[in-house]
């Protein structure tokens, strides 16, 4: 009996150490294409996208399970030089994710010259845990360009490896998924192995809201506004949904209600559309506005909103 036990006490041990789990972490300039791989990678758009910069504002997790490693994703806001208590919110998400990666995945693309934030950078250069540097966009046609960034990264970076990718068409994804595998370090999983992220529901839903209102709104409006989602019922055959979307001043306000309320109709519809697809019931959705002054410049206002 006692060395039947022991055989099963050393099998359950070889069977956690051949595990792999570990954080990889997302970070860069805005706009570089974070959030679009991120969604690719785990399979599931828990990041909201679209063409303008500095979208997404929190850390945000999506875990991919298999039976022999957990990867945890982790997307990132855009590096940014602060000019809001908010950003310093933002830039708060990526000293966490520094801190914290088994495994960087730096992104840029053909397009940046050079990274905005060169604490940032440095700080990428001393980095212990392997760095991946993934250069974005590489479908392009001057394909001198895009030689030439990849020689430049790899010189600021040269301890890195340093790919060419496309995160929105899937080119050479499969080559970093492999490395991915290579250097994720052997642990038992840190989360339930039916889990996606570790976000509840209602945040997902605040970001599909907040990304149409990005998508309908043009310059200050959509960063001046945040989404609290207020209630959330979810009666079996549907769920009903109260949204309050929050701005700083009455004429944003006036903006995202519209003439005779148009705007606010429009992000509700396109909101509801995708929140139905990633719920997978019929949503009723109610949307509201309210003015709360100057919410991005205040500590108080940014903890009670979640940042």
């Amino acid at each position: 009996m006692l060395n039947e036990l022991k055989s099963v006490s050393l099998y359950s041990i070889l069977e956690i150490m051949a595990h792999k789990a570990g954080f990889v972490n997302i970070v860069g300039s805005p706009n570089v294409g974070k959030s679009t791989l991120m969604n690719r990678l785990v399979g599931e758009k828990l990041s909201i996208v679209t063409s303008k910069a500095q979208t997404t504002r929190h850390r945000i997790h999506g875990i991919v399970n298999e039976e022999d490693y957990q990867i945890i994703f982790s997307d990132t806001p855009g590096v940014v030089n602060s000019a809001y208590k908010l950003h310093d919110a933002m830039m708060s998400y990526v000293e966490s994710s520094l801190k914290d990666a088994d495994v960087l995945l730096f992104i840029t693309d053909i397009f940046e010259d050079e990274m905005n934030h060169k604490a940032t950078l440095d700080r990428i250069k001393r980095l212990k845990c392997p760095v991946l540097c993934l250069v974005n966009k590489i479908d392009i046609k001057d394909q001198e360009k895009a030689a030439e960034r990849l020689a430049y990264w790899q010189e600021q970076l040269p301890e890195a490896r340093v790919l060419p990718i496309s995160a929105l068409h899937g080119f050479n994804v499969d080559a970093v998924w492999e490395i991915l595998l290579e250097l994720l370090p052997e642990n038992p999983p840190y989360f339930d192995k039916d889990e996606i992220s570790d976000r509840p529901m209602r945040f997902f839903v605040s970001e599909i809201i907040r990304e149409k209102i990005f998508l309908n709104t043009k310059k200050e409006v959509p960063y001046a506004c945040q989404v609290e989602i207020t209630d959330y019922k979810d009666e079996g055959h549907i769920v009903k949904i109260r949204a309050v979307i929050i701005v700083e001043r009455d004429s944003q306000k006036g903006i995202i209600i519209g003439q005779q309320g148009r705007m606010l109709k429009y992000i509700g519809i396109d909101a509801r559309k995708d929140l139905e697809a990633f719920i997978g019931k019929k949503v009723f959705l109610e949307t509201f506005v309210k003015v709360d002054k100057d919410w991005r410049a205040s500590e108080g206002k940014l903890k009670k909103y979640g940042y």
